[in-house]
């Protein structure tokens, strides 16, 4: 496959494959010698496993959206590498749940991708012919299931939706009959519409991607769109179906390269990066008016499939993230609106090839959710709170 969707939902083994690849579907979801920096040293790292997580390579906890309020949602690997979704609110407590329908085979099973304030999660699961499906658990619990009208039926195909936004409202893509990638949005009636950005490509594994973290407030929805060519460019949608598109500077242009989008805030800022020529990774932010601004964290790799991977922007327009340094070990990070980026490190983080730190979730008072890979290859959660 010569493209590639990068989430915070995915395990790391399999993340860092993907990357190094260039061209699989990752459905979700990088100083080390420094150590943390004095800021980040003052911030409390609280590490977590969902209960029933798995302890092989491959497995573990698996995080996605972050709320104002702290809880987070994601979903963890069983001994048996199925999934299940869970809730964990700021206090600690769990909440595990399956979607109906869900399958029980390996690779199989419920992911919690997003989480508003209300604590509404929205999400994906696999049945049991590995069919792709939506749902939305309200706060209490109840699940209701959907699919975007024209998604494909076969394995490997179907609905993924990977936002919620305050009003109830859902964003997404799925995979048509012949595996071409189309964008959705879902009302909070039910009411499903689809969208396809222009230059989209027709063919299988082109079209048009919502990225997770990337529908706000304001209706507006972020991600990337596959050319022809399978390079990958950046787009906004606005409330009225408007489409803006635009490319990062340095992107290359070649097969699986380009732009990919990881998140918009309220303010319409998007946060995302490019993969230039010689497929090394840049981070960018780019404001509402259009204006883009990139940037490398100090100790990014430069080798192929490494450097600057941003995750989520919040409200105030400090990015978290992740950077593969020149040994393929990833370390989280948290880039201020002015600038300034702090490197984060788990305890327990492991130092090898393909393992370490991810900051995936960054909310509007600066707390932060994300995973590390030990080294043994678990996945395990943590929050860190501010000072």
């Amino acid at each position: 496959m010569k493209f590639r969707v990068i989430t915070s939902m995915f395990p790391f083994p399999q993340f860092c494959s993907a990357v190094r690849r260039k061209g699989a579907l990752a459905l979700c979801v990088a100083l080390c010698t420094l150590g943390l920096s004095a800021s980040a040293r003052a911030q409390s790292f609280i590490t977590f496993d969902a209960p029933g997580a798995g302890t092989g390579a491959g497995q573990g906890t698996l995080i996605g959206g972050l709320n104002p309020q702290g809880a987070n949602t994601g979903a963890y690997i069983d001994a048996s590498n199925v999934f299940h979704g869970f809730l964990r609110a700021k206090d600690g407590s769990f909440t595990t749940f399956d979607a109906p329908g869900a399958g029980t085979g390996a690779g199989q099973g419920t992911s919690g991708f997003g989480l508003n304030p209300a604590g509404a999660i929205t999400g994906q699961y696999i049945d049991a012919s590995n069919v792709l499906h939506g749902f939305l658990r309200a706060k209490g619990g109840s699940i209701t299931t959907f699919d975007a009208p024209g998604a494909g039926t076969g394995a490997g195909q179907g609905t993924s939706a990977g936002n919620i936004n305050p009003s109830g409202a859902i964003a997404g893509f799925y995979f048509d009959i012949a595996n071409v990638i189309h964008g959705f949005l879902r009302a909070e009636d039910g009411t499903i519409t689809t969208f396809d950005a222009p230059g989209a490509g027709t063919a299988a594994f082109q079209g048009t991607i919502t990225a997770t973290g990337a529908l706000n407030e304001a209706g507006a929805i972020a991600g990337n769109y596959i050319d022809t060519n399978f390079t990958n460019h950046g787009y906004v949608r606005a409330k009225d179906g408007s489409f803006t598109t635009f490319d990062a500077p340095g992107a290359g242009t070649g097969a699986g390269q380009g732009t990919f989008i990881s998140s918009m805030n309220s303010e319409g800022t998007t946060s995302g990066e490019s993969l230039d020529a010689i497929d090394v990774f840049h981070g960018f932010v780019r404001a509402a008016d259009g204006s883009i601004t990139t940037f490398d964290d100090p100790g990014a790799g430069t080798g192929a499939f490494q450097g600057t991977i941003p995750q989520d922007v919040n409200p105030a327009g400090a990015i978290a993230g992740l950077y593969f340094d020149a040994s393929n070990v990833f370390h989280g990070f948290l880039r201020a609106k002015d600038g300034t980026l702090t490197t984060l490190d788990a305890p327990g983080a492991g130092t090898g090839a393909d393992q370490g730190t991810a900051a995936l979730g960054n909310n509007p008072a600066g707390e932060i959710v994300g995973a590390y890979s030990d080294a043994s290859g678990v996945t395990h959660g943590f929050f860190l709170r501010k000072p």
